[in-house]
């Protein structure tokens, strides 16, 4: 009978665990760099492999430590109270999470740098230091700036304008019209996830004071404009086509609509019903990985 209790406490926290090291959440810091990086490839045909591997890791690094700050700053808040997959709530040692949250940041940051000083050119760690900030401010003190329904916006110049813009940049030293068409991209459905994931804590984002667009708008209003936020990335994909800023190859992230529909149809029909919808952002991050990765393959290749 013990052994039976113990296998099932082993299970239990195996699976918390997997669910706040959220292994599928890392594409949202892969697809900005690859995304940049393809549009790259497809108009100079060459790619730095070295600043590419060093730049992907990077991001990596920044990620783990903004969802690892994330976790400890919402402790303060009492708004993960009833969240068992928390870092912080699994190991009871928020100072040393914090600690391993920072020493990420300094690697990744120390991994830009890197490529900023080879180039003798400080735009690309300028664009990530810009990233970072808006990071800290979407959750961090005095500002929390997530908690007064900021954290999209946030969310989608980060990854979207800044992350693409930089990855493009660490390759080719320039702007253009077509790597911030993607960016947008990018950004929205980035921004997706974020805005998915609070429909099943609106009543913990309420008690702890947090205003996030789905609170504001209620859970109704909210599932209502999702639809739209949807269609606006084919829209862009479909002018940029259009206008010749990408291949028709691009098309290709026609094949997520079936995602869509699923995530928009069940969110509308549940909108009301948390327990439902606990892991519903992880189709938003399928949503995502399959746009991106359409998005990148179809750019490179074409």
């Amino acid at each position: 009978m013990d052994k039976n209790l113990e296998d099932i406490a082993t299970k239990r926290s195996r699976k918390l665990w997997m669910a706040a090291i959220k292994l599928p959440m890392y594409s949202v810091s892969v697809v900005p760099i690859a995304t940049g990086t393809a549009i790259a490839y497809h108009q100079s045909h060459e790619i730095d492999w070295g600043i590419f591997s060093t730049f992907l890791l990077s991001a990596i690094l920044v990620l783990v430590w903004e969802n690892l700050c994330n976790d400890v700053f919402d402790s303060e808040t009492g708004i993960d109270v009833n969240k068992a997959h928390s870092v912080v709530n699994l190991t009871g040692r928020k100072h040393l999470v914090f600690m391993i949250a920072n020493i990420c940041l300094i690697l990744g940051i120390g991994g830009v740098l890197a490529i900023s000083w080879l180039q003798q050119d400080a735009i690309v760690v300028s664009l990530v230091a810009i990233a970072c900030l808006f990071g800290y401010i979407y959750q961090a003190p005095p500002f929390r700036l997530g908690y007064q329904g900021w954290g999209e916006i946030l969310c989608f110049f980060a990854f979207g304008p800044i992350g693409v813009t930089a990855a493009y940049y660490s390759q080719t030293q320039t702007f253009d019209y077509a790597c911030i068409t993607a960016a947008l991209i990018v950004g929205i459905i980035t921004s997706l996830i974020l805005f998915c994931s609070h429909f099943n804590q609106v009543a913990d984002d309420i008690a702890a004071g947090k205003r996030s667009p789905v609170v504001k708008l209620g859970t109704k209003r909210a599932a209502d404009l999702l639809p739209w936020l949807c269609s606006l990335i084919y829209a862009i994909a479909t002018f940029a086509i259009i206008a010749q800023l990408f291949p028709i190859w691009t098309a290709s992230i026609f094949i997520s609509l079936p995602i869509t529909w699923h995530l928009c149809s069940f969110i509308r029909n549940n909108h009301d019903r948390a327990d439902l919808l606990l892991n519903y952002r992880f189709i938003a991050v399928a949503l995502h990985f399959v746009i991106g990765t359409a998005l990148s393959i179809s750019l490179a290749l074409a």
